[in-house]
């Protein structure tokens, strides 16, 4: 994200996602393959050895280099990259007089110490870090929530995965015109909207009918539209020196939902529709959470917990600038 430009990072994020989404595809061709679960669980497994191994020559953030008062490494980062991009020359070009230059003002603010206390203390990160850990929540417990119901549809559980891998194509596609041209927060919480209301809707729907199908399929569509955003919109609300910090929570409030999914479709045994309505109410809340964040379009990541503060007191000050104000003479609220 970090390494992305501006106008760029929405379409980068959404082809992360596909990843995703290929990886969906072929889980049901190696699961037809090896039907016997604990070598399915072994071959899914294996390929993150591999990846754990080649992130140790991902290129470290230079942002949070310079944050970190690590100038030099930052520059010989941002060389590597340059070559990698074709462009040695300009990358040669660059010295610590120009990175000072150009990150002057990050690079003389204080560099303390961050610790996860900094995503709640102070007003606006705080509200940040609440409404995104309910998101996170409710997205990846939703998500689950249908992904364990895949047995009880009248479709082979195969294809029901590959339909199921399919929705993502033309959901992420919509989201990324959506995130691009009309912003983050309303595809965020249009999304989750969408899903709750589709979850919602088997409650009224008799199983016998083909509709259920139809809706947890346009559900599991609007939850993969709402990840695509949120991963993207997470990265661009948190600062550079507790960005990984809030990313970390808010990947820890998603496992926290994956987990709690299984436990409430427990509930189901003495009221068969409670998960349902359980299922479907939790994105809905999240929708309307996702309405206090601030909007991030086409703005520059930011850098300091101050500087997203600064943010909010300035868009403060302009919206009040633009409320009318009455012409002198005119009498008060009493």
């Amino acid at each position: 994200l970090e390494w992305m430009p501006t106008r760029t990072r929405a379409l980068v994020g959404t082809f992360m996602g596909y990843c995703y989404t290929l990886g969906q595809f072929l889980l049901a061709g190696v699961a037809f393959g090896l039907p016997h679960w604990r070598w399915l669980q072994l071959t899914v497994s294996l390929p993150f050895f591999g990846f754990f191994i080649s992130s140790w020559w991902l290129p470290e953030s230079a942002r949070w280099l310079v944050m970190a008062g690590r100038s030099r490494q930052a520059l010989g980062e941002l060389r590597r990259v340059a070559r990698a991009n074709g462009r040695r020359e300009e990358g040669d070009k660059l010295d610590l007089e120009t990175l000072r230059s150009y990150m002057e003002k990050e690079m003389s603010s204080p560099r303390g110490h961050h610790t996860v206390l900094d995503l709640v203390r102070t007003p606006l990160v705080r509200r940040i870090s609440c409404c995104l850990c309910v998101i996170w929540f409710s997205t990846s417990f939703a998500y689950y929530g249908l992904a364990m119901d895949l047995q009880n549809f009248d479709v082979d559980i195969y294809v029901i995965q590959l339909i199921f891998g399919a929705v993502d194509i033309p959901a992420k596609l919509v989201s990324i015109l959506t995130i691009t041209f009309v912003g983050r927060r309303f595809t965020q919480a249009l999304a989750l909207v969408l899903a709750g209301l589709a979850i919602l809707g088997n409650v009224l729907v008799p199983r016998d009918l083909r509709v259920p199908t139809a809706l947890a399929v346009f559900g599991k569509g609007c939850l993969a539209a709402s990840f695509n955003c949120v991963f993207l919109y997470t990265g661009e609300l948190y600062p550079t020196v507790i960005r990984q910090t809030g990313m970390g929570l808010a990947n820890t409030m998603a496992r926290l939902g994956s987990i709690t999914a299984p436990l409430v479709k427990m509930a189901g045994e003495p009221v068969p529709v409670l998960p349902v309505v359980i299922y479907g109410a939790a994105p809905v809340l999240a929708g309307a959470a996702a309405t206090f964040l601030p909007e991030t379009r086409d703005k520059a990541l930011p850098e300091t917990v101050e500087e997203v503060e600064g943010r909010s007191k300035s868009q403060q000050e302009e919206a009040h600038q633009l409320q009318p104000t009455p012409p002198e003479g005119t009498p008060g609220p009493c």
